[in-house]
């Protein structure tokens, strides 16, 4: 169990750190509160404080915007076959729209595991 609150504690405050570094993005509205809600059930998870359904909820909805991502114009899909799959991390500004959602699309990834590790964890206790 305490495996499970320094894993969590380590997914808050690197959610957090994220959502802080995203407030100059141009689409900040979006991904600050993407960031922040899964920081949030990672924290109360340290605590002991558990929400099954709204992992699911944001699970399933950080899938399908990922999936939308993945199949969008200049997006995973384009990065991987048209692009011939160029670094992702030679600059932190991405000029191109496939490197922006490519990291967008990892990122939900990341945190869609984060938050099926506390619901398989949380509801096999």
């Amino acid at each position: 169990m305490i495996l499970f609150i320094i894993i969590n504690a380590i997914f808050c405050l690197s959610f957090l750190g994220f959502a802080y570094l995203n407030l100059n993005d141009i689409d900040w509205y979006l991904w600050v509160p993407i960031y922040v809600a899964v920081a949030a059930c990672c924290g109360l998870a340290c605590f002991g404080i558990y929400y099954p359904r709204i992992y699911m909820f944001l699970t399933g909805f950080y899938l399908v915007y990922a999936v939308k991502l993945f199949f969008a114009k200049d997006g995973v899909r384009d990065w991987i076959v048209k692009y011939r799959r160029p670094s992702l991390v030679e600059t932190m500004q991405a000029e191109k729209p496939f490197i922006e959602m490519t990291r967008e699309f990892f990122g939900l990834l990341i945190i869609s595991a984060a938050l099926i590790i506390d619901y398989v964890v949380v509801t096999h206790l």
